[in-house]
């Protein structure tokens, strides 16, 4: 199978702006104020989610310039159904593989569920592990004005936080899987969940299945960067699911995501290949051998 490679924007080139997220030049790891820098430019960027050293090489010498550690790799890598019984040990872990295979990117580590609910002291205590073990650039958690305290904590503490609002796929016991913000109720709602994280001091807000024209709004009024997730064209940022982008989530994939490529078929026409030559005693051949 032939992959006709999509024309990119390289990280090392020489008329993108230098200061630029996403194709700019630098040697030095991406701040939270480049972030911030960004939304006064207007300027759009990609992120994705990563939990292992050699994925994140890749992403990162192809300039995406934020990487998430979700804990959606609870369902993508852990073969958990849900992101619920993803531990911190367990992030600490896939943070720090992350963290050492880039050098450019800012990395962004998920505080999974049962590690900030009890409040603001147990959240500081999580986000201290993933700064510290791990050597994360920031935290993000889920939550709008319930998470208030938390963040403030937090970025008090010198910590830079990511919040996450809409669809938050730690509470999908008690919400499912639905798009969030629809009807008067539910869109003030979110708005003030928007605002309630910017003023605890969250760099960031995703915003996860929420209807496009409200995401858009939340866009407008915010000061701070949107990263849109199923949420339309107008935030200040996306980001995927590698497994989903990449084509190796098993089934019908989720409505908001595209996938780039079929990394799944890919696999299995290589794996099957190497299966028959060794059954038909193809390999290794003379020159895989020493004598």
């Amino acid at each position: 199978m032939t992959l006709q490679a999509a024309p990119t924007q390289s990280a090392d080139s020489s008329t993108a702006h230098p200061k630029a997220l996403y194709g700019g030049k630098g040697t030095r790891r991406i701040t939270v104020h480049d972030i911030a820098a960004a939304k006064e430019r207007g300027e759009k960027w990609p992120m994705l989610t990563a939990y292992d050293a050699m994925t994140a090489s890749v992403f990162d010498e192809a300039g995406i310039p934020v990487l998430l550690v979700g804990d959606s790799a609870g369902n993508c890598h852990l073969g958990y159904e849900t992101t619920v019984p993803v531990t911190l040990d367990e992030m600490a872990v896939l943070a720090a593989s992350v963290v050492r295979g880039t050098s450019r990117a800012l990395v962004v580590g998920d505080l999974p569920f049962g590690s900030y609910q009890e409040g603001p002291v147990q959240a500081l205590r999580s986000a201290m592990r993933l700064v510290k073990e791990a050597g994360v650039g920031a935290v993000k958690l889920e939550g709008g004005e319930r998470s208030h305290e938390q963040i403030r904590l937090l970025v008090e503490s010198g910590i830079p936080v990511m919040a996450h609002i809409g669809l938050t796929p730690q509470s999908v016991n008690a919400m499912g899987y639905r798009v969030q913000g629809r009807g008067e109720e539910a869109a003030q709602q979110l708005l003030r969940d928007a605002k309630a994280v910017q003023d605890a001091g969250a760099f960031a807000v995703v915003l996860e299945l929420v209807p496009a024209e409200l995401a858009a709004e939340v866009t407008r009024v915010l000061h701070i960067p949107t990263v849109g997730i199923g949420a339309g064209a107008e935030c200040d940022a996306q980001v995927l699911v590698t497994t989903d982008m990449l084509g190796l989530t098993p089934g019908r994939a989720p409505r908001f995501s595209k996938k780039y490529t079929d990394l799944r078929a890919i696999m299995t026409e290589a794996a099957r290949a190497y299966a028959d030559e060794v059954v038909g005693g193809a390999f290794p051949a003379e020159e895989h051998t020493f004598h």
